[in-house]
This record gives C-alpha cells, structure tokens and sequence, in this order.
C-alpha cells in the first residue's frame, strides 16, 4: 500500500513539474524614472507592463531594478545582481543622471553601449526606452520638476512597450 501511495505522490509531483508554465523574465533596469518616483506604488511603468501583459494573458516577470539617481557606471556595477540568470529581455532607460551630473553625452552613449555590449553577451534582449521617455516628457507628462514622469507618462512607456514584447 504504501508502494501504492508513493506512486501516486510521485505522480502529481511529476505532473506539476512538468506542467508549470515557463515565465519570460523581463527587467526594468535604470534611475529613478524607472523607479517610479513621483508617482504611486504600482504606477511605474514595469508594473504597469507586467498588468498588461497578464491582462493579455502573457506569463511575464517584470522586475523592477531603477535606483534613483543611478548613473550608467552604477548599472554596471550592479548589473549582474540586478539582472539574474534567466533574464531574456532588459528595458534600459539610463544616462540622464550621468549628463546632470557634469558628464559628457558622449560619455553617457559609451556608457550605455557598454551596458548594451554587456547584456547582449550574456544573449538577453535590450529595449532602449529611452524614445518612449522623450515621448512622454515632450507630451507634458511630467511631474513639477519637469523630468520625472507622472502617472500618465508611466502608463504611456507601459503601453508603448507593450508590443515589444513577444
């Protein structure tokens, strides 16, 4: 009988194993745009993309790795923490805060190329959001300090992300 019983146990635990659906992991990677400062939890865009994508029936992680006040040198140094194995698409929105700080904008490019160069090695997609940002700042969705996105401006990103994801 209880031949009989670990049969049927290793069964369903088999069952379950091999039924779990795969999830895409997707990571969110910048600064504080990312992040989602100035508006309320769950109102940055990676949240809000994840909501999409469930809502079409997609099984998606988005995570969401923006630290305010992050420049591309601290991407790099975080990269491989804030981007786990299992990663297939990054969305990057970075540099902004190099440039404020003193940088060169050639200097903020090189350093996004070499997040790009680092991420395309390990074979994940890179989406750069940064036209989706410009997008929504030029529209005035902003918050009052002209930079950060408002709640309209994180959905917009959210919503003009969406088909980049397959």
């Amino acid at each position: 009988m209880n031949r009989y019983i670990s049969w049927i146990f290793a069964f369903f635990i088999a069952q379950l194993v091999w039924s779990a659906p795969s999830q895409a992991q997707i990571v969110a990677l910048g600064a504080s745009v990312v992040q989602g400062y100035g508006v309320n939890s769950g109102e940055a865009f990676p949240e809000q993309l994840q909501a999409m994508l469930r809502a079409k029936g997609k099984s998606y992680t988005v995570s969401n790795a923006g630290i305010y006040g992050d420049t591309t040198a601290g991407v790099m140094a975080r990269i491989d923490s804030a981007v786990p194995e299992g990663t297939r698409i990054v969305i990057l929105l970075i540099g902004g805060n190099d440039v404020r700080r003193g940088g060169s904008v050639a200097d903020a490019k090189a350093g996004v190329a070499n997040i790009v160069s680092r991420l395309q090695a390990r074979h994940i997609r890179v989406i750069n959001a940064m036209p989706y940002y410009m997008a929504a700042r030029s529209k005035g969705m902003v918050v009052s300090d002209g930079i950060h996105l408002n709640a309209a401006g994180q959905k917009y990103m959210a919503t003009a992300l969406l088909p980049q994801i397959n």
